[in-house]
């Protein structure tokens, strides 16, 4: 979608908000975190460079073999030396491929070497590795609320303080949040929908985890981590047993397994757990939710979540699913009867989806599982307020924003006005505590001002907005925005509609009226050049900068502009829902 550009973007970047954390915009994922590599090949795709050190210049990367002798990497240049390195820093777009599995990143990517193995930690912004997270860890039966709350657990875990590791903050697999790199439509706009929202309690940002079923009753943090139990009698947090109801109506959770003593040693043996020559599994120990936490293997005793984590990392995460399981000796094996799948602490994906499909909100969903939390502003803990407006609904930590809503009111109406278009539904807006805070949920570039995306408009300060003057022109051609994308279809070509948007706002660029019938200095060289829809639509998709983009925008509204002035708006509108035919765009040429 257009993001508004703002020329005074850079100069408003501090405002003065006293944040009780430091606010994190990136997060180091470790990579294949389970796979311990010793060989990678590293392949350039675009602008890809290498440097050996922080401080090291860079050069061009070229194909690489990366392999590790003890605690460096060596590789062969293509002269045929080998060298070698503590670290390797790849920034740019490029391949990495190991253990028959390939990647294409275009995130920062440091590598380093641990015990003989590769040690992959990607840099990447927050809500994008928030992204990635929903879109792995969703299931069929989520819906819009549900990914939303999904969203809001995934980002507090993330933002926690640490998770144990040392090379980076949270890796790639089950024992943090597992991470597929590709991206769901559905949870980027989960992800949109939420971004700056995380789970705060009494002052303090709220431990928060998920699983997939719960079998009807949640457990505790201490039953799966016995080294909280000090920490949940001091009443910090809420991740308490309690009945879910939701759940249960989500269907039946029951499964078993049998496995042999072959695997089950396998497996101990693995995670250092239990050496072989063991005769007995029995549980010694159980929470209160019913989950056993504690288990004897011939004479040792082992966390239940320990042996949980071992089988799946050696034999699948679909034999052992939870902890709630009896065991019944059967030959030469063992017989797992149980309900539930993963550890049962926080989040209940079964239950959440339930209460979604009952037509609860994700703020109730959390509320049902996290209770005495609440969702708050991510840095600072500020409460988010629900402003109603006439059409709109305005989602702030700012009350003093409530003096906005008759101006905002007012440029949804000029939308209405010029476009011919109401709104099917209340079009969502959120509006953040500073610039940075707004491009650090967004991932907008720094030259805007607002992103619109489906019915989400996002907006910086209104205040900052207000002062400029600006915030009647923005909240119009946002609003724009989003009354055309109710229209438009998956086969709406990218450059009618922002050009349509660009050709209504009417806004005053290079000292001419959008939508007068000669074409703006700015733009007349892109119309000789963007020939084709296809071409505008590329250089719309893919600006390098805010000049570029601000005459690609300006060019798809003077191409917008002729069609309404041939066709008039009531036939570019049917286009807009159905395209636009080649006849219409003869005459161009």
């Amino acid at each position: 979608m257009k993001r508004v550009a703002l020329q005074f973007v850079l100069s408003v970047v501090c405002v003065a908000v006293q944040a009780q954390t430091a606010p994190r915009t990136t997060i180091r994922v470790g990579l294949w975190t389970l796979w311990h590599d010793h060989v990678a090949t590293i392949t350039p795709i675009s602008g890809a460079t290498l440097r050996l050190c922080e401080s090291c210049a860079a050069g061009s990367l070229t194909a690489i073999t990366l392999r590790v002798n003890k605690e460096k990497l060596h590789w062969t240049d293509p002269r045929g030396k080998t060298l070698s390195s503590a670290e390797l820093l790849i920034v740019g777009s490029y391949r990495l491929t190991a253990h028959g599995e390939s990647l294409t990143l275009s995130f920062p990517l440091k590598i380093t070497a641990q015990s003989g193995s590769l040690v992959l930690a990607a840099t990447l912004p927050v809500e994008r590795y928030v992204e990635l997270v929903v879109s792995a860890e969703s299931g069929a039966a989520d819906s819009m609320e549900s990914l939303k709350a999904l969203a809001v657990v995934a980002r507090s875990f993330a933002l926690a303080p640490t998770h144990g590791h040392a090379a980076f903050d949270v890796c790639d697999s089950t024992h943090c949040q597992w991470v597929h790199w590709h991206t769901a439509r559905e949870a980027h706009a989960a992800v949109l929908a939420t971004a700056g929202e995380s789970l705060w309690r009494n002052g303090s940002r709220a431990e928060a985890y998920f699983h997939q079923n719960c079998g009807g009753r949640t457990a505790s943090a201490a039953e799966v981590w016995p080294p909280r139990a000090a920490y949940d009698r001091a009443d910090r947090g809420s991740l308490l047993s309690r009945p879910d109801p939701y759940c249960q109506r989500a269907g039946s959770s029951e499964w078993s397994a049998m496995l042999s003593r072959a695997e089950l040693t396998q497996a101990l043996a693995a995670a250092g757990l239990a050496a072989p020559g063991w005769k007995t599994l029995t549980v010694t120990q159980r929470g209160e939710s019913g989950r056993a936490t504690t288990l004897l293997i011939g004479g040792a005793k082992i966390s239940t979540e320990d042996f949980r984590l071992a089988v799946g990392r050696a034999l699948g995460w679909n034999r052992i699913r939870s902890n709630w399981f009896e065991i019944a000796p059967q030959g030469d094996g063992f017989l797992f009867h149980g309900r539930g799948s993963g550890h049962g602490v926080g989040l209940c994906q079964a239950g959440a989806a339930e209460m979604a499909r009952e037509g609860r909100g994700y703020r109730e969903i959390l509320a049902q599982y996290f209770p005495g939390a609440t969702v708050a502003e991510e840095t600072t803990g500020a409460a988010w307020q629900s402003l109603n407006g006439q059409g709109f609904m305005l989602e702030t930590i700012s009350p003093e924003d409530r003096e906005f809503l008759p101006d905002l009111s007012r440029a949804l109406g000029e939308a209405e006005s010029r476009s011919g278009l109401t709104p099917r539904s209340v079009i969502s807006i959120k509006t953040y505590r500073s610039t940075p805070a707004f491009r650090d949920a967004t991932l907008a570039p720094g030259w805007v001002a607002a992103f619109t995306e489906g019915d989400l408009i996002a907006l910086q300060p209104l205040r900052i907005l207000a002062a400029r003057k600006l915030l009647a022109s923005v909240a119009r051609h946002e609003f724009l925005h989003a009354l055309v994308e109710e229209q438009a279809t998956a086969q709406t070509p990218l450059w009618l509609r922002e050009g349509l948007v660009e050709a209504w706002s009417g806004d005053l660029r290079q000292g001419q009226k959008l939508g007068a019938p000669s074409i703006p200095r700015s733009s007349a060289e892109w119309v000789g050049k963007m020939k084709t829809p296809e071409a505008i639509n590329n250089k719309l998709a893919h600006a390098s900068s805010e000049a570029e983009s601000e005459a690609a925008h300006q060019t798809a509204g003077w191409y917008a502009q002729q069609l309404l002035d041939r066709y008039g708006r009531v036939q570019v509108l049917e286009w807009l829902r159905t395209g636009v035919p080649q006849s219409a765009l003869e005459h161009f040429h």
